[in-house]
């Protein structure tokens, strides 16, 4: 039976503790939408009508899951300007150009949006350290009492206009929260997004993977889920990469739920110490949420055990932890990047227990068989010339993520360390013994920013590394480090999104030269004539904890038939400003785009917020369209264009 809703009051749910799971029934697979219904939001404007959908999913232990989109209509001056922009672009006295692009014939507007993957901050966020000082619009003397911006409120998929020349160019249409689990602590999704895709999306906390359809853009459906019990082997989702079948990959980077051995779907067996620990799983997702495989990280063998150190010590000691995933379907490979013990992170992030819980390998898998995906080399990351005081700075520290080159001449990959601040290459990824070597220190990228940061790399938490379809550029986010961070002499390190020119060292081919090995490459970049060139470095202004640690890059761009197609050379990316503020790196929650021009980054100052008018869409508000929850913490985002306007 399907019935109109309004939005949800956003009731709390007690969430499974690590180790507890939900109970698993057999599997019914259901999808029922319901109907619209409008209203008068609180969250929008008072000239704007807000009409909810909501869509359910069943997921193996019988539950029913929702996500209730709270669609903004335009007001009346939003539709007088859209007849506007169609009249003037149509007679000809349009002038500007990228009106005249999403304009059809027809007088339709073609749009593009931002799905940016957000959680409702609240009060249990409050750990991060300054953030009422650094945030205070969140202040709980200031805000009236009718914010329930300290309360537990719903997680949500916001959708955000990112069509330029469009009259609501950033503005938020839609919110799509999801029940009945709150607190999911929203993660990462697939790197990008191609016409046909679902979006498959991670609760870090929750240990749940939610699918959404989002074919109807800007409305969204919940068409599958993956349950903690669905993935008995391994915990704690990361991120995702999806094939052309529809499918994906996930990395799930804790251990099994319950400590012992542990059984996957190949038969192959590993002893786990449980929970958010070790080691994690590859695990294949299918569109409706199903587990189609699940296969291990970790060796049959023990790795180095005093480098791989596990809390509690395991039999076989390992470092997989996987986090960053990519794949390349035409070479029959995927690469992940281990990053750290997840649970002895959150749990103690300010004395973890020593800095070999930071992982330094990166896992190479053969995926011929997409169903039982097999290891086929695990690489520790070389160190450094840099020799740091606190040694969970040093450079293969904390391998957090991994890109793969695009074009079929090309078989390499990079991967980067976040506590090290480094970039890793491998020329060929079907070799199975690759070789690795360090062909950028952020310490470089950071110092053209401001030539007098010491210890420029280290500690400086690198995240979302991405090359460019065409394989010229690698584009990296970085959250930087503040002042005083490690010693009140240190200089800090510049929060930053930062792009590197590829090309000479991609035509090195199998055999490049590269190598940061001097302390004097650390400052300026590397002396071989093949090494990636700093292109740019945009200089991001955060004074939270926190700062860039995710983007995306747009692979779409308008044809002269008036659709959308992928592009290889895309013209702009987006970030934002966040990763887990209960790890005490929060950030301002700000949602931005970047426009490249002639190798350069240069901030969009036409996509601004709709509320402030300042530049980026800022996620701490009062008001959504599904109501007043106050602030919200964006971590991930995908640009996704409906199905009608794709081609």
């Amino acid at each position: 039976m399907t019935t109109p809703t309004q939005a949800p009051p956003g009731r709390s749910r007690k969430l499974p503790r690590p180790g507890r799971r939900l109970a698993a029934v057999a599997a019914v697979p259901t999808l029922i939408a319901a109907g619209f219904v409008g209203f008068n939001s609180p969250a929008a404007d008072a000239t704007d009508k807000v009409l909810t959908y909501t869509s359910k999913f069943q997921a193996t232990n019988g539950e029913i899951f929702t996500a209730t989109n709270h669609l903004v209509q335009d007001s009346p001056a939003i539709t007088q300007a859209k007849r506007n922009l169609v009249d003037s672009v149509l007679n000809g006295t349009n002038t500007d150009l990228d009106a005249q692009k999403i304009v059809t014939k027809d007088g339709k507007i073609r749009h593009e949006y931002l799905v940016v993957w957000a959680g409702d901050w609240n009060a249990a966020d409050n750990n991060s350290a300054g953030l009422l000082q650094t945030r205070p619009a969140i202040n709980p003397v200031t805000l009236p009492d009718t914010i329930r911006d300290n309360a537990v409120g719903p997680d949500f998929l916001a959708v955000v206009d990112a069509t330029k020349g469009s009259p609501t160019y950033g503005k938020v249409v839609n919110t799509v929260t999801t029940a009945p689990v709150v607190e999911n602590e929203p993660h990462h999704m697939q790197y990008l997004w191609h016409k046909g895709d679902s979006i498959y999306a991670g609760g870090l906390y929750s240990d749940i993977t939610y699918v959404f359809d989002v074919k109807a853009l800007p409305k969204i459906e919940i068409k599958g889920v993956n349950l903690p019990t669905d993935t008995p082997c391994g915990s704690i989702p990361d991120a995702y990469w999806t094939l052309k079948d529809g499918t994906a990959y996930g990395t799930y980077m804790g251990g099994a739920d319950v400590p012992g051995p542990c059984v996957y779907t190949n038969g192959e067996v590993r002893v786990s110490n449980g929970f958010g620990g070790s080691p994690g799983s590859l695990v294949r997702i299918g569109p409706d949420g199903k587990t189609l495989s699940e296969v291990p990280a970790a060796l049959p063998t023990s790795e180095d055990p005093v480098r791989c150190i596990n809390y509690p010590v395991l039999p076989q000691a390992t470092c997989a932890n996987p986090h960053g995933i990519q794949a390349r379907e035409d070479l029959n490979r995927l690469i992940a990047s281990d990053y750290a013990e997840p649970r002895n992170i959150v749990l103690d992030p300010v004395r973890p227990p020593g800095p070999n819980v930071f992982r330094d390998t990166v896992r190479i898998w053969d995926i011929s068989d997409r169903d039982n995906a097999k290891l086929v080399s695990v690489s520790q990351m070389p160190d450094g010339p840099r020799k740091q005081r606190n040694p969970s700075h040093e450079e293969p520290r904390g391998i957090m993520e991994v890109t793969v080159t695009n074009t079929p001449k090309n078989k390499g990959a990079f991967a980067s360390s976040m506590c090290g601040g480094v970039i890793y290459y491998t020329p060929d990824i079907t070799n199975p013994k690759p070789v690795w070597r360090e062909v950028f220190d952020v310490t470089t990228a950071s110092r053209s920013i401001d030539p007098q940061v010491t210890e420029g790399g280290g500690c400086t938490g690198a995240g979302w590394i991405q090359t460019s379809p065409d394989d010229k550029y690698l584009f990296h986010a970085v959250i930087g480090r503040g002042p005083g961070s490690t010693s009140p002499f240190d200089t800090g390190s510049a929060k930053m999104v930062y792009m590197l020119d590829i090309q000479k060292l991609l035509k090195s081919g199998t055999n490049p030269k590269c190598n940061i090995d001097t302390i004097q490459e650390v400052s300026k970049g590397g002396d071989e004539p093949d090494c990636p060139t700093l292109s740019d470095a945009f200089h991001v202004q955060d004074n939270t904890s926190g700062g860039p640690h995710w983007g995306a890059m747009d692979n779409f761009e308008l044809g002269k038939d008036g659709y959308y197609r992928e592009t290889k050379s895309p013209k702009r990316i987006a970030f934002s400003n966040y990763f887990v503020a209960r790890t005490n790196t929060d950030g301002n929650h700000k949602l931005c785009i970047l426009d490249i021009k002639k190798g350069k980054l240069v901030l969009d100052d036409r996509f601004v917020d709709e509320y402030d008018g300042t530049s980026c869409v800022n996620f701490n508000r009062t008001s959504w369209p599904h109501g007043d929850f106050g602030d919200a913490k964006p971590h991930s985002m995908l640009f996704v264009v409906a199905d009608e306007d794709i081609r």
